[in-house]
């Protein structure tokens, strides 16, 4: 098993879900519409955000400050958005 599925593993995702679309709901000002059709990354302890063009970018810029975290990761801009906790490892291009 990897490190990144180790820290999927241990972490408790729906805690991550529910925090991270809180955190959205009070930052998407900064970023929509602006920034629409981008990633971000939402340390949930930290409420640190990372844009990215894409949801690996987002989740790239965020482990190079905390490579020991699962993130909150949502498409700008987008109800029905790509809601993603995972780490770096396990993500893709989107």
């Amino acid at each position: 098993m990897t490190d990144s599925q180790e820290l999927i593993k241990k972490a408790d995702i729906q805690k991550i879900a529910e925090k991270g679309a809180a955190i959205y709901q009070k930052v998407k000002v900064q970023f929509e519409p602006k920034e629409n059709g981008k990633f971000l990354a939402i340390d949930i302890d930290s409420e640190n955000t990372y844009l990215g063009n894409t949801s690996a970018e987002a989740l790239e810029l965020a482990r190079k400050n905390h490579p020991d975290k699962v993130f909150y990761v949502v498409k700008i801009g987008f109800e029905s958005a790509e809601t993603l906790a995972r780490s770096f490892g396990l993500s893709g291009n989107a």
